[in-house]
């Protein structure tokens, strides 16, 4: 605890990562308390919360429903702040681009949550259409995260991949030496990836498809390998393999294997992820900029009719 205390505060990714995670826990204490406070008057019927005792507070101009707003409106702001951080210089050279991409995607995730709050889960008129848009952006962004992951950052970024994957393939070799729990057959599940070749033969929702499913059996591969080299109370400690166990060079083999496998699967899909990342542009800017101009047009409404 000390250690991982000390990774925090000394090394600046290690702050980045702490402040996120405050960041999330502050959104999470936010969002449980509306949905703990206001329990009973969101479970009522539309016509029934005019008589329930918190409709004054928690209804969208309420005291409690313009609080949700406010933060929610911040956090949209705050969204907003990372396109444009590519287009202003001074902001650019502020942090870096990756840490600027965590704060964004928690905030467009904990912004439409507080969004449902505020509206006291109705949607309807202009503010539903809005709602819905914002859906579709958000939706849209977890797809761009993930796509984002998948590109290297710099024109020598794939030949620096394939040399660290090299390394990490000799020290595999090495880690296998070192231990008897693994052998080298069981972990060729999961070190196997589609060959590039294979993969530029595909329509780009086919190779998109495949990529997401490879990512989603790493991880049960990795528990195969796990379940197979620890047995009875190891097992059940690690979830049947879910979890790490507690023999350091049987983590570290399935570590190295893992992160292999990642990146060869990156490296195979990178040509079809940039054709996907192309498109996604397309769909998510004009939805983002469409929900920004109907909330504002909201906000401007709800202030002249005296809606707050």
């Amino acid at each position: 605890m000390t250690a991982k205390l000390t990774y925090y505060v000394a090394q600046p990714e290690g702050r980045h990562k702490l402040g996120v995670r405050l960041f999330i826990l502050l959104y999470v204490l936010v969002i449980v308390w509306a949905a703990a406070y206001g329990f009973d008057y969101y479970r009522l019927p539309l016509a029934a919360r005019a008589f329930h005792p918190l409709n004054h507070q928690l209804r969208p101009s309420g005291a409690i429903g313009i609080r949700l707003a406010i933060l929610a409106v911040i956090s949209f702001l705050g969204i907003y702040i990372y396109p444009f951080r590519k287009r202003w210089k001074w902001l650019a050279r502020i942090g870096k681009t990756r840490n600027w991409l965590d704060v964004h995607v928690v905030m467009g995730t904990a912004a439409p949550v507080l969004i449902t709050f505020h509206a006291a889960f109705r949607m309807h008129g202009l503010a539903g259409t809005a709602y819905w848009i914002m859906l579709v952006v958000t939706a849209s962004g977890f797809v761009g995260r993930y796509l984002y992951a998948q590109i290297p950052r710099r024109l020598n970024a794939a030949e620096l991949s394939l040399q660290e994957m090299h390394n990490m393939a000799a020290e595999l070799a090495e880690q296998l030496q070192n231990q008897s729990l693994v052998s080298a057959e069981e972990l060729e599940p999961l070190l196997s990836v589609p060959a590039k070749q294979d993969v530029e033969r595909l329509s780009v929702p086919s190779a998109l498809l495949l990529m997401l499913t490879c990512d989603l059996k790493r991880p049960f591969h990795a528990a195969r390998v796990r379940r197979r080299a620890v047995a009875g109370l190891g097992r059940i400690r690690t979830i049947w393999g879910l979890l790490p166990s507690n023999q350091a060079n049987l983590e570290k083999v399935i570590d190295l294997a893992r992160q292999r496998s990642w990146m060869a699967t990156k490296l195979s899909f990178m040509a079809k992820t940039q054709q996907v990342f192309h498109l996604w542009h397309v769909v998510h800017r004009p939805f983002s900029i469409s929900f920004a101009i109907l909330a504002i047009v909201h906000i401007c409404v709800a202030l002249t009719m005296g809606y707050y």
